[in-house]
């Protein structure tokens, strides 16, 4: 049966022979994006993060343009709304670098509160959105089969940083408050963070640990799926319904504005 959803290596549907490789292939990285109307909010903080995490891990990266190009022919391929991950790998050493394009149906991120483990994992290259990272998968499984929905991960001196797929952020009443410790800064989140600051709402970044959350007014998880899921308990902490905290991030949210994939929103 015909799917609507697209499968291209570097512009063009790829085939079981090209993607064979990819089985045993963990040196890579990748950005996940929802694509409303054919348009996706924070293009550029997408862009730059792919040729950040090119130069780190490679040493160089792809032209913005030639992105652009794979992400367009892949949205034009499918339904208007739809979820996309670009990943970019090097075929083999000293080769050039190759980006692998998917979509599929948009993403329904669950309604929460969520309940949040605590396990003590500080990951490598925390910056870079890696493939595999099995480490991920293992915590968010173990905290299901104790009870909780999802894991939040401690760094070894005690400091919150992100959960397996989720960023972080605090309420204390006044100010959005992001946790400083080892962690990967989400799309979602430096989008927030931008409208926040255009609309003049105070962050703060500060250490936080689980002793310090009952302070605090309220606690959500972001990803490219949504600005903003509360949650209710992190460890043995309970946390108080951040509903105005919620609403706030969704707001801000919705202040970017949606970006085509026809040209490059950003210099390099």
């Amino acid at each position: 049966m015909p799917t609507p959803w697209a499968t291209h290596l570097d512009g063009r549907p790829a085939t079981a022979e090209d993607l064979a490789p990819l089985a045993f292939a963990g040196d890579a990285h990748f950005t996940a994006m929802q694509v409303r109307g054919g348009r996706v909010r924070g293009l550029d903080l997408h862009l730059a993060r792919l040729r950040r995490a090119s130069a780190e891990l490679f040493g160089r990266d792809l032209d913005d343009e030639r992105v652009l190009s794979c992400l367009r022919a892949a949205v034009t391929a499918g339904p208007p709304d739809l979820s996309l991950r670009a990943t970019v790998y090097a075929a083999e050493q000293g080769s050039g670098l190759r980006i692998l394009v998917r979509t599929g149906p948009p993403a329904t991120p669950p309604e929460g509160p969520l309940a949040l483990a605590v396990a003590e994992h500080e990951r490598f290259l925390p910056a870079v959105k890696q493939t595999g990272e099995t480490a991920k998968a293992y915590f968010q499984r173990r905290a299901v089969a104790d009870g909780y929905d999802d894991a939040a991960f401690v760094d070894r001196r005690g400091r919150l940083s992100e959960a397996t797929i989720w960023n972080l952020a605090f309420w204390d009443g006044s100010a959005v408050v992001w946790p400083v410790a080892g962690r990967l800064e989400g799309v979602t989140m430096a989008i927030l963070r931008r409208r926040l600051a255009a609309s003049g709402v105070p962050q703060a970044d500060r250490e936080v640990t689980v002793a310090d959350l009952p302070g605090l007014s309220g606690a959500v998880v972001m990803n490219s799926w949504t600005p903003g899921i509360p949650v209710r308990r992190v460890g043995d902490a309970d946390l108080p319904e951040p509903g105005a905290f919620v609403k706030l991030l969704h707001q801000a949210y919705l202040d970017e504005p949606l970006a085509g994939l026809e040209k490059s929103c950003s210099p390099r």
